[in-house]
């Protein structure tokens, strides 16, 4: 982050409450720079069933904004999130597929909602996401992954719009999260020593299956054995369960791996054995591919279809402009329909953009 590339740019700072939101604030205070503060709120829509932490976010987003001399302001987004986020993530489960909601969720709020409410008055959008842009000699500004392959999230905001994309800045990017936390603690942040959330964006603590069973409820149906043929217990809906799943079956005599799914049937297909064979792909359809920078039709690339360190080499086989067939170089586990299949230049530096995977 460049002070004069930004010093004369109006910029509005997402502030989570979390670490790392507020390590951006820090960066533009010790620049001289005082921002715009916002704190989205969501929160669950029934406060009395699920245990929500948005109050304490609040209060720590508004310590951090009131210690470097910035304007906080609280901007209602419950009724976008509700009605975009959870209706897509809703429609793809209730299809047997698996969605993505934090993926969304970057898109049609933290750079949608959000922007159209009061976003449009700024040129610039910082979060504290682990990523990076840079613009080439063309002058195309490429979304680029970040130094801590463990925390990196390109792939989270590989769906944000073109337009998205030029206006967001990620001033923590090129930290790794250790640095970020010696940063906190060193200014005496009040929540240098604050636990990263680890539920559904802006959803705090609740739980995935909770999620879902509030609006899709519970559908019974048969688990079968695919080699045998043999009903093995009783699912509790086909949308608890993701391709590739070991944990949480609940079933003896494993260890079981969900490998297919009959929607029309309501059946789920198990494999007994350690990762057999029919938990993996190499090659997979991918269509409504979205390009984040420019269109283009990369053959060797490097991709990823889960929030993992891990880049797998593949070669793209495009169908159509927006459509192609992946040839990934070895055998991938859990390939699903509905997942983001996520590409990236060959050095994994790049993200060109996604696509969902439909096989």
């Amino acid at each position: 982050m460049n002070i004069k590339d930004i010093e004369n740019k109006r910029i509005a700072v997402l502030l989570s409450g979390g670490v790392d939101s507020s390590v951006v604030v820090y960066e533009f205070a010790r620049m001289g720079l005082h921002p715009d503060c916002f704190y989205i709120k969501i929160g669950p829509e029934e406060q009395e069933e699920w245990d929500c932490s948005s109050e304490e976010d609040l209060e720590m987003a508004t310590a951090v904004s009131h210690k470097y001399g910035c304007k906080l302001e609280v901007i209602d987004c419950h009724k976008e999130y509700w009605d975009q986020v959870t209706k897509y993530t809703m429609d793809k489960v209730r299809a047997g597929l698996t969605p993505n909601p934090d993926v969304m969720c970057n898109r049609l709020i933290k750079f949608g909602a959000f922007d159209e409410k009061r976003g449009h008055d700024y040129d610039l959008i910082a979060t504290g996401h682990y990523a990076m842009t840079e613009v080439d000699a063309d002058g195309y500004k490429w979304l680029c992954t970040s130094p801590d392959p463990v925390k990196d999230q390109t792939d989270f905001l590989a769906q944000i719009a073109d337009w998205q994309l030029k206006k967001a800045l990620f001033p923590i990017g090129h930290y790794v999260k250790d640095e970020v936390r010696v940063i906190a603690e060193r200014e005496h942040l009040v929540n240098a020593k604050r636990k990263d959330s680890q539920g559904i964006c802006f959803l705090g603590k609740i739980n995935y299956n909770d999620y879902i069973r509030r609006y899709l409820g519970e559908q019974p149906g048969d688990v079968i054995e695919l080699e045998t043929g043999k009903c093995i217990g009783e699912h509790k809906g086909l949308w608890f369960h993701t391709i590739g799943q070991r944990k949480g079956m609940g079933f003896g005599g494993g260890p079981w791996f969900v490998v297919k799914k009959d929607v029309a049937n309501n059946i789920l297909y198990v494999s007994h054995g350690y990762d057999p064979e029919t938990a993996y792909k190499a090659d997979f359809p991918v269509k409504d591919f979205h390009f984040l920078t420019k269109e283009m039709q990369p053959t060797e690339v490097t991709f990823k279809i889960r929030h993992t360190p891990e880049y797998h080499p593949a070669t793209l086989e495009w169908t159509s402009p927006n459509e192609c067939i992946v040839h990934s170089k070895d055998k991938i586990h859990g390939v699903a329909p509905g997942q983001f299949c996520v590409v990236y230049d060959e050095n994994h530096h790049h993200c060109i953009g996604s696509g969902e995977i439909t096989i």
